[in-house]
């Protein structure tokens, strides 16, 4: 089943014109970046590389990402933030920090700042996405901190990790039943 899958995603994404930007399910860069996790685990270099190859052609020139654009009213993802770290996994290190301060430039100043969303009813399924969009930019932000030894992007993580983490035991389905998938990617990304 899973050879079969990497079969057809490399199918797809030569099909594929456009990237998918959007801050649920269907964004391409999340889904990518979870892939190539995936294909490195498994040694699926075929897949491997075509996922490069898509992430390069889709994402490769982008510049100044409007992550104050950010959040949507039911994001659970950042576009901005997923592009960033699927690159990093992409690119060789000196090529994704060149890449990534013309993508994000604001993310090498100690002044960056990103508010954690927020949730004014976690009973309703469409607006709790943003405790999940919260845990997403915890995962994201440490794995781009990393990558580019940035301290300040670590607490801003941390920020967001703080926010969402007492949110996975909410008490209420619409959360429950996905945020602690959420909440383990953000604790265990390094």
């Amino acid at each position: 089943l899973a050879a079969a899958l990497s079969k057809k995603t490399i199918a797809y994404l030569d099909k594929l014109v456009y990237p998918i930007r959007v801050g649920e399910h269907s964004n391409l860069a999340f889904s990518l970046s979870l892939m190539q996790d995936y294909a490195i685990n498994q040694q699926d270099t075929s897949l491997s590389t075509a996922i490069k190859k898509a992430a390069l052609r889709f994402y490769a020139a982008d510049k100044n990402c409007p992550v104050t654009w950010e959040p949507g009213g039911s994001d659970f993802l950042s576009p901005c933030l997923e592009e960033a770290n699927l690159m990093r996994k992409v690119l060789p290190k000196q090529a994704y920090i060149n890449w990534l301060k013309k993508f994000m430039p604001q993310l090498f100043g100690s002044q960056f700042r990103l508010e954690p969303g927020m949730v004014k009813d976690r009973s309703d399924g469409k607006l709790v996405h943003l405790d999940g969009l919260n845990l997403s930019r915890a995962w994201c932000l440490k794995g781009i901190a990393v990558a580019i030894n940035n301290r300040h992007l670590l607490e801003v993580a941390n920020q967001h990790l703080l926010a969402a983490l007492p949110q996975v035991a909410s008490g209420d389905y619409a959360g429950e039943h996905w945020l602690a998938s959420f909440a383990v990617y953000a604790l265990t990304q390094k």
